[in-house]
Protein backbone atom coordinates (compact mmCIF):
# COMPACT_ATOMS: atom_id res chain seq x y z
CA UNK A 1 0.00 0.00 0.00
CA UNK A 2 1.35 3.22 -0.91
CA UNK A 3 1.75 6.15 1.67
CA UNK A 4 0.54 9.54 0.06
CA UNK A 5 1.87 11.38 3.30
CA UNK A 6 4.03 11.29 6.03
CA UNK A 7 3.21 13.57 8.93
CA UNK A 8 6.18 15.41 10.24
CA UNK A 9 5.58 17.26 13.52
CA UNK A 10 7.69 20.32 14.05
CA UNK A 11 7.78 21.70 17.58
CA UNK A 12 9.74 23.95 19.53
CA UNK A 13 12.10 21.89 21.71
CA UNK A 14 14.23 22.96 24.89
CA UNK A 15 17.44 21.25 25.25
CA UNK A 16 17.47 18.70 28.26
CA UNK A 17 19.06 15.23 29.61
CA UNK A 18 17.86 11.94 29.46
CA UNK A 19 16.95 11.89 33.47
CA UNK A 20 16.24 15.84 33.84
CA UNK A 21 12.74 17.63 32.49
CA UNK A 22 10.12 15.15 30.70
CA UNK A 23 8.25 17.62 28.60
CA UNK A 24 9.59 19.56 25.26
CA UNK A 25 8.25 23.08 25.24
CA UNK A 26 4.66 24.35 26.05
CA UNK A 27 4.05 24.91 22.10
CA UNK A 28 1.78 23.39 20.28
CA UNK A 29 3.09 20.92 17.96
CA UNK A 30 2.77 22.14 14.15
CA UNK A 31 1.79 18.86 12.13
CA UNK A 32 3.18 19.31 8.31
CA UNK A 33 2.39 16.53 5.43
CA UNK A 34 5.93 16.23 3.16
CA UNK A 35 5.03 15.59 -0.27
CA UNK A 36 6.26 11.51 -0.72
CA UNK A 37 4.92 11.61 -4.44
CA UNK A 38 8.99 13.19 -4.32
CA UNK A 39 8.70 16.48 -6.24
CA UNK A 40 11.84 17.56 -9.04
CA UNK A 41 13.43 19.38 -6.06
CA UNK A 42 13.72 17.01 -3.49
CA UNK A 43 13.27 13.37 -1.46
CA UNK A 44 12.89 12.30 2.06
CA UNK A 45 14.10 9.22 3.44
CA UNK A 46 13.83 7.82 7.06
CA UNK A 47 16.38 5.87 8.72
CA UNK A 48 17.39 3.90 12.15
CA UNK A 49 20.52 2.18 13.23
CA UNK A 50 21.16 2.63 16.72
CA UNK A 51 22.44 6.54 18.31
CA UNK A 52 20.82 8.93 15.67
CA UNK A 53 23.58 10.89 16.81
CA UNK A 54 26.38 8.71 14.74
CA UNK A 55 23.37 7.80 11.38
CA UNK A 56 23.01 11.59 11.43
CA UNK A 57 26.78 12.28 11.43
CA UNK A 58 27.16 9.63 8.48
CA UNK A 59 24.47 10.54 6.18
CA UNK A 60 24.76 14.10 6.38
CA UNK A 61 28.04 13.81 4.63
CA UNK A 62 26.72 11.90 1.60
CA UNK A 63 26.76 14.04 -1.43
CA UNK A 64 23.37 15.59 -2.46
CA UNK A 65 22.13 15.24 1.20
CA UNK A 66 20.59 18.49 1.70
CA UNK A 67 19.04 18.20 5.73
CA UNK A 68 19.02 15.92 8.29
CA UNK A 69 16.61 15.81 11.40
CA UNK A 70 17.41 13.46 15.02
CA UNK A 71 13.90 12.30 16.23
CA UNK A 72 11.72 9.21 17.27
CA UNK A 73 9.54 7.50 15.08
CA UNK A 74 7.49 3.76 14.96
CA UNK A 75 5.79 4.43 18.76
CA UNK A 76 2.56 5.04 20.64
CA UNK A 77 3.63 8.02 22.27
CA UNK A 78 2.70 11.34 20.80
CA UNK A 79 5.82 14.11 20.71
CA UNK A 80 8.10 12.02 22.84
CA UNK A 81 10.79 13.24 25.22
CA UNK A 82 14.12 11.56 25.00
CA UNK A 83 13.78 10.69 28.94
CA UNK A 84 10.55 8.93 27.61
CA UNK A 85 12.52 6.65 24.88
CA UNK A 86 15.23 5.91 27.30
CA UNK A 87 12.43 4.09 29.44
CA UNK A 88 12.34 1.23 26.32
CA UNK A 89 8.19 1.71 26.50
CA UNK A 90 7.18 4.23 23.86
CA UNK A 91 8.31 1.88 20.75
CA UNK A 92 10.17 4.67 18.88
CA UNK A 93 13.07 4.49 17.06
CA UNK A 94 15.79 7.29 17.22
CA UNK A 95 15.93 7.65 13.59
CA UNK A 96 16.66 10.59 11.45
CA UNK A 97 14.42 12.53 8.15
CA UNK A 98 16.81 13.28 5.23
CA UNK A 99 16.04 15.37 2.85
CA UNK A 100 18.19 14.97 -0.16
CA UNK A 101 18.24 16.27 -3.93
CA UNK A 102 18.17 13.29 -6.25
CA UNK A 103 19.67 14.65 -8.78
CA UNK A 104 22.80 14.46 -6.68
CA UNK A 105 22.21 11.23 -4.63
CA UNK A 106 19.21 8.53 -5.50
CA UNK A 107 17.36 6.94 -2.61
CA UNK A 108 19.38 3.40 -3.56
CA UNK A 109 22.47 5.07 -2.66
CA UNK A 110 21.11 6.33 0.43
CA UNK A 111 20.22 3.61 1.47
CA UNK A 112 23.48 1.39 0.78
CA UNK A 113 25.09 4.52 2.82
CA UNK A 114 22.77 3.76 5.91
CA UNK A 115 23.81 -0.28 4.93
CA UNK A 116 27.52 0.33 5.33
CA UNK A 117 27.90 2.56 8.31
CA UNK A 118 26.14 0.76 10.56
CA UNK A 119 25.79 -3.15 11.18
CA UNK A 120 22.76 -4.34 10.07
CA UNK A 121 22.68 -8.10 11.48
CA UNK A 122 22.74 -6.85 15.13
CA UNK A 123 19.34 -7.62 16.85
CA UNK A 124 18.02 -4.84 19.53
CA UNK A 125 20.86 -2.68 19.37
CA UNK A 126 23.87 -1.07 17.67
CA UNK A 127 27.36 -1.78 19.45
CA UNK A 128 27.42 -0.82 23.03
CA UNK A 129 23.82 0.52 22.98
CA UNK A 130 21.33 -2.49 23.69
CA UNK A 131 17.32 -1.82 23.40
CA UNK A 132 14.42 -1.40 20.98
CA UNK A 133 15.23 2.23 20.50
CA UNK A 134 18.30 1.55 19.10
CA UNK A 135 16.74 -1.61 16.49
CA UNK A 136 17.87 -0.93 12.49
CA UNK A 137 15.10 -0.26 10.33
CA UNK A 138 14.21 1.95 7.04
CA UNK A 139 11.11 3.48 7.25
CA UNK A 140 9.65 3.82 3.50
CA UNK A 141 6.71 6.38 2.24
CA UNK A 142 6.08 4.33 -1.01
CA UNK A 143 6.71 1.08 -2.65
CA UNK A 144 9.47 2.08 -4.43
CA UNK A 145 11.56 2.89 -1.13
CA UNK A 146 10.30 -0.27 0.06
CA UNK A 147 11.04 -2.35 -3.34
CA UNK A 148 14.92 -0.92 -2.85
CA UNK A 149 15.10 -1.53 0.68
CA UNK A 150 14.10 -5.20 0.31
CA UNK A 151 16.15 -5.81 -2.66
CA UNK A 152 19.25 -4.56 -0.80
CA UNK A 153 18.63 -6.48 2.10
CA UNK A 154 18.16 -9.66 -0.68
CA UNK A 155 21.86 -8.79 -1.83
CA UNK A 156 23.21 -8.70 1.22
CA UNK A 157 21.24 -12.15 2.90
CA UNK A 158 22.84 -14.00 -0.29
CA UNK A 159 26.41 -12.67 0.59
CA UNK A 160 25.47 -14.79 3.50
CA UNK A 161 24.60 -11.97 5.72
CA UNK A 162 21.68 -12.48 8.33
CA UNK A 163 20.01 -8.45 8.54
CA UNK A 164 18.11 -8.00 11.35
CA UNK A 165 16.90 -4.36 9.35
CA UNK A 166 13.70 -3.96 9.56
CA UNK A 167 11.48 -2.81 6.56
CA UNK A 168 8.72 -0.50 8.25
CA UNK A 169 5.54 1.90 6.66
CA UNK A 170 6.43 5.62 7.40
CA UNK A 171 4.24 6.50 10.28
CA UNK A 172 4.43 10.25 12.31
CA UNK A 173 8.32 11.73 13.00
CA UNK A 174 8.65 13.49 16.11
CA UNK A 175 11.84 15.94 16.12
CA UNK A 176 14.79 15.33 18.73
CA UNK A 177 15.82 18.01 21.23
CA UNK A 178 17.39 20.82 19.97
CA UNK A 179 20.61 19.15 21.36
CA UNK A 180 20.72 16.26 19.87
CA UNK A 181 20.79 17.85 16.54
CA UNK A 182 24.03 17.80 14.82
CA UNK A 183 25.14 16.61 18.09
CA UNK A 184 28.47 15.27 16.97
CA UNK A 185 29.21 18.55 14.84
CA UNK A 186 28.11 20.81 17.64
CA UNK A 187 30.40 18.97 20.33
CA UNK A 188 33.11 17.47 18.66
CA UNK A 189 34.47 13.52 17.91
CA UNK A 190 33.14 10.71 16.15
CA UNK A 191 30.29 8.52 16.28
CA UNK A 192 31.17 4.82 18.94
CA UNK A 193 28.94 2.34 17.47
CA UNK A 194 29.16 3.33 13.45
CA UNK A 195 31.32 3.63 11.00
CA UNK A 196 31.93 2.60 6.87
CA UNK A 197 32.64 -0.66 5.40
CA UNK A 198 32.27 -1.17 1.94
CA UNK A 199 28.99 -3.99 1.28
CA UNK A 200 27.82 -3.46 -2.11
Amino acid sequence: MKLNSVVFSLTALLSMACGNSSSHTSGTPVATTLNTEMSQETQTAIFASGCFWGTEYFLKRQEGVISTTVGYTGGHVDNPTYKQVCTKETGHYEAVMVEFDPSIVSYEQLTKWFFETHDPTQANGQGPDIGPQYRSAIFVADDNQRRIANDLIGILEAKGMDIATEVKDAVTFWPAELYHQDYYDNKGGTPYCHAYRKLF
